[in-house]
């Protein structure tokens, strides 16, 4: 079942039109990934859903709902919270500080956990307890953030202030979760680590639109994929099936497999 539908959307930049009519699907529970070069439109496809940029025409669908060009404080209450390109973190305030930060619109809600067996039951929290349980949470993903809680985020490392940006998304409890470029300027093995993260998130039973330049880690992870150039997608397909497709990958992509 989609849980975001994406249909007929135009975007522009003044006189210069971003995005060209594209059309997505983002399936409940899996990770879908939005990929090209700089200047595709992969950002602000991501950034026109969760508001930050307006739409020209077109649609965007969230549980049903049309959300093109809603506040984005009203999108993010909804459960479609971004963790943004360049991280954006908050400086004079503590790792745990940035943290609660993203938790600022929850309320008492009903949510999904996993059970012993494997199957997920929905289970009603107060605020205060769910707050608690989605700490646990982003530690038990990123233990470094623990770690770190009462440390000063400005004095992170790159990798751990990406950590944080993504933690920071989590505690808004997010129905769906925008990572654009989680990898951006980070060392091979720490874009590795948040890659293993972010699958772990998604079988953790989160629904992940990622939008990324890092072609063969992110369809390594990647349910489905969309491949934009130039504000229109050229092609599509589930992540497995493009991650083969070696001249696609090197013609549009910018990256192979080694």
């Amino acid at each position: 079942m989609a849980i975001l539908e994406i249909r007929n959307l135009i975007i522009d930049y003044g006189i210069i039109r971003a995005v060209k009519g594209i059309n997505m699907n983002v399936e409940e529970g899996t990770i879908v990934a939005i990929l090209g070069a700089n200047g595709a439109g992969k950002t602000t496809t991501i950034r026109s859903i969760s508001g930050v940029v307006k739409v020209k025409s077109g649609q965007i669908k969230f549980d049903g709902e049309d959300i093109q060009n809603k506040d984005p404080f009203k999108i993010t209450a909804m459960g479609i919270v971004q963790s943004p390109e360049g991280r954006m973190i908050l400086n004079g305030l503590t790792v745990e500080e940035n943290l609660l930060v993203g938790a600022y619109s929850l309320k008492d809600s009903e949510i999904s956990v996993k059970n012993e067996d494997g199957t997920r039951s929905k289970v009603f929290m107060k605020r205060s307890v769910l707050i608690q349980k989605l700490f646990n949470d982003v530690y038990s993903y990123f233990p470094i953030l623990q770690e770190r809680r009462k440390q000063q985020a400005s004095t992170l490392s790159g990798g751990e202030q990406q950590m944080l940006a993504i933690g920071r998304a989590l505690m808004g409890n997010p129905k769906i979760l925008l990572l654009d470029e989680p990898s951006l300027g980070l060392a091979p093995l720490i874009v590795r680590d948040i890659f293993e993260i972010v699958n772990r998130i998604k079988e953790e039973g989160r629904t992940i639109l990622i939008v990324e330049q890092n072609a063969f880690q992110t369809l390594k992870i990647a349910d489905y994929a969309y491949i934009l150039e130039l504000g229109k997608i050229i092609t599509e397909g589930k992540g497995e099936k493009l991650l083969n497709d070696d001249e696609l990958v090197n013609a549009y992509l910018g990256s192979s497999k080694h």
